[in-house]
């Protein structure tokens, strides 16, 4: 299992008027949770696609609101893999206030498609090398 937390504060435009995180832009928030875990793993998306040829579509989102987060408020995106991908990757998606409290939480997953032909692929090699150490039994 890796987990990774990244800070993300809540933008004025990214808010409804009450002042709540508009409930669409929490996709976007586990985007950015999803690059930054691939960023601090070695792994750039736009390399991903540039060099690899490899894309990342979502074919499942699920979500579910707990609380309202609020403008001017620091998040904490946490994006966890509990298992290798294989032709899919599932990332537990969490999302918590200042006080720790969870604010959402939900699961996306993607599969890998090798972009110059649109077919689904397994996960590339050069990614299962760089997550396996984490998912060895100690």
């Amino acid at each position: 299992m890796l987990t990774y937390d990244y800070p993300k504060r809540v933008r004025y435009g990214e808010t409804d008027r009450m002042g709540y995180l508009y409930y669409g832009n929490y996709a976007q928030y586990y985007e950015i949770g999803r690059v930054e875990w691939l960023r601090n793993c070695g792994i750039s998306y736009k390399e991903m696609e540039e060099l690899h040829g490899i894309i990342m579509p979502v074919v499942s989102l699920q979500m579910r609101y707990v609380r309202p987060a609020l403008y001017d408020e620091l998040l904490t995106i946490r994006t966890t893999l509990k298992a290798l991908p294989d032709r899919f990757v599932t990332f537990q998606m969490e999302i918590f206030n200042e006080s720790h409290k969870l604010v959402n939480g939900g699961t996306v997953r993607l599969c890998f498609v090798h972009s110059p032909s649109g077919k689904s692929v397994h996960a590339p090699d050069f990614l299962l090398q760089k997550l396996q150490p984490y998912f060895e039994k100690n």
